[in-house]
């Protein structure tokens, strides 16, 4: 996934034709609501129209008191039942388009969290959890600010001026465009603001993202700061994090606020002009004084609206920059889950054919590796950190694509099988096992509705996860923390057992998932995987190397090459490699049994 620092910078009128692309599906209520906008506008600009004519009536001499009170009376009655009218107008207009705004917000955040949900797991690995959390949450937040009070006060303002400019060009051509004439200073200090806007919002969002991650990484890997006692140096990184918002949000703030002075200085200077040159008119009878009136109050209406625009510029700038964010992630390319061929079925042969494999350019982690792993075998990898075991794993279920060789599953190209089918048949147990926030039963089944009460036992037994779950006070509806905070390890990973096998995989791999566990546990696991060897084909890495002597074969790697093959006995009987580790593993046990 790109960084921040590299992601594609679009011009606003780009953007704002990717949001209203948002809004397609409901452009009849959009454009309904900007209708009635419209009309909430010309009822709004009726004040200086009515004012205008109170002015022509008072003053016109051929009215009787009586006739001027009774006409202006009248004239503020209907005067008054349109306004009612037009907040009803305004009221349903308003939510027209603010509903619209919210199921665009809900269809955007949907959107983005399916294509981070499609990604692979190195396109995911690029980019911290919080920055992916920020884009789902902070920055498709501040796009309600956009759909919700920008949209809608630009399109009020922007008809507002409009309108405004063509009733003041009929009252007086000349007064009007005499007016013009500050026009080019309003469009110099306009795009000024808004480019220098947009640069402030895009380091505002960049800043925002930097500090989620922060505290995304920093809150799971509180226990490693406490027990280490590095509180003050994580507080003093925080600071200096958060201090840079504060510095970037403060040059946004003030970029905003210069524009509105600016606005209202050239609002007073036409005021000046319009009512010196504005006297001359009505003295010479081009201009009537109610006339004058409402050209005069014209003003106030063209600038008001104006300052608002220059208000929108900064939360406008805001949305763009967040919307860019977005389009970030959008605009990754997603795993082909759905491109290739569909297997219900793996008999589980597997074979790497002169596979070369590298996390970056030419820094080889697997060097023209080539082995066979037989149906229903079960096959282990062995060897030092950084060896490539685990990667062999990740390459099998295509977490990651190779760059040179081939990798068969049932003679058949892993690139061409569906990715869906794929990882359906492969069941994965990992070292680190992922639990969420729920029931035992829901993190077995993951909520897949196909799956039922009596299946989960099942697979719990089969595994010996039952023997602690009977135990709970709840049985499998015991409330499972975040992270499963309040199971050991051990249990954690029988459950994982149950979770994989519930699934009916034909073939399984199992990375680490014996580690870091008590020896009662391991007992359970042993018996756990010795049935488990019975389901399909088993890919094993451990370094616990108890765990794989029953293994048909083991595959001893060094440097990302293949070393050594054979089963248990067959390579102690070398003194190679597997020899060295299972000596220097069991130094002071009982004497290894070369026979």
């Amino acid at each position: 996934m790109k960084s921040d620092n590299k992601e594609r910078k679009y011009s606003d009128a780009k953007v704002l034709g990717i949001l209203l692309r948002f809004a397609k599906p409901y452009r009849f209520q959009l454009i309904l609501g900007i209708f009635l906008t419209m009309v909430t506008v010309m009822i709004n600009l009726l004040p200086a129209y009515v004012q205008g004519e109170i002015i022509g009536i008072l003053d016109n001499p051929a009215f009787s008191s009586q006739d001027k009170l009774t006409r202006t009376l009248i004239l503020i009655a209907a005067f008054m039942g349109i306004v009612v009218i037009g907040i009803g107008i305004s009221y349903v207009g308003g939510m027209l388009i603010q509903n619209v705004g919210q199921k665009i917000l809900v269809g955007i955040r949907r959107d983005v969290f399916l294509k981070i949900e499609s990604l692979s797991i190195s396109k995911i690995n690029e980019t911290p959890v919080g920055k992916l959390v920020t884009r789902v949450t902070s920055d498709t937040q501040q796009l309600n600010d956009f759909f919700t009070n920008v949209l809608v006060t630009f399109i009020t303002s922007f008809l507002t001026i409009i309108l405004v400019f063509i009733y003041m060009f009929m009252l007086s051509w000349k007064l009007t465009l005499i007016l013009l004439c500050v026009m080019p200073v309003l469009v110099i200090v306009t795009i000024l603001s808004k480019h220098y806007s947009r640069v402030v919002s895009r380091r505002v969002r960049t800043d925002v993202s930097n500090v989620n991650s922060f505290l995304s990484e920093n809150l799971s890997g509180m226990k490693v700061t406490q027990i280490f006692n590095q509180e003050d140096t994580k507080l003093e990184e925080f600071r200096r994090k958060n201090d840079t918002l504060k510095k970037s949000s403060i040059v946004q703030i003030l970029v905003g606020a210069l524009f509105q002075p600016l606005i209202y200085v050239l609002f007073l200077v036409s005021q000046i002009v319009v009512i010196y040159f504005g006297i001359g008119t009505i003295s010479s009878g081009i201009l009537l004084p109610k006339d004058f009136v409402k050209f005069y109050y014209y003003i106030n209406s063209f600038f008001t609206p104006v300052q608002q625009l220059a208000d929108l510029f900064s939360q406008a700038q805001q949305s763009f920059a967040a919307t860019e964010k977005i389009l970030g992630v959008l605009e990754n390319e997603s795993e082909p889950a759905e491109e290739g061929i569909g297997v219900d079925h793996f008999a589980g042969k597997i074979e790497f054919r002169n596979v070369w494999f590298a996390y970056e350019q030419e820094n080889w982690i697997l060097k023209d590796v080539s082995f066979i792993v037989n149906p229903k075998e079960t096959v282990a990898f062995v060897g030092a950190t950084g060896a490539g075991k685990t990667t062999i794993l990740g390459l099998i279920v295509r977490n990651y694509e190779i760059q040179k060789g081939t990798i068969l599953i049932d003679d058949i190209d892993v690139k061409t099988i569906k990715l869906t089918c794929l990882r359906k048949l492969i069941g994965q147990m990992l070292q680190d096992v992922f639990m969420f926030s729920g029931t035992i039963e829901s993190n077995i089944t993951l909520n897949n509705p196909k799956f039922t009460r009596e299946d989960v036992i099942d697979a719990t037994k089969y595994v010996n996860a039952d023997s602690f779950i009977n135990k709970l006070p709840d049985g499998y509806n015991h409330e499972v923390l975040e992270r499963g905070g309040n199971f050991s390890a051990g249990q954690r990973q029988l459950i994982s057992f149950a979770r994989t096998i519930i699934n009916k995989p034909n073939i399984m791999i199992l990375d680490e998932a014996t580690s870091n566990i008590d020896t009662e546990t391991e007992m359970l696991i042993q018996s756990s995987l010795e049935k488990m060897m019975n389901v399909g084909t088993m890919l094993i890495v451990a370094h616990r190397l108890s765990t794989i002597q029953h293994a048909d074969k083991i595959i001893v790697l060094k440097h990302g090459e293949i070393m050594e093959e054979g089963n248990h006995q067959a390579l102690l009987k070398k003194k190679g490699m597997y020899y060295n580790l299972y000596r220097i593993q069991y130094k002071g046990q009982e004497k290894i049994n070369e026979a």
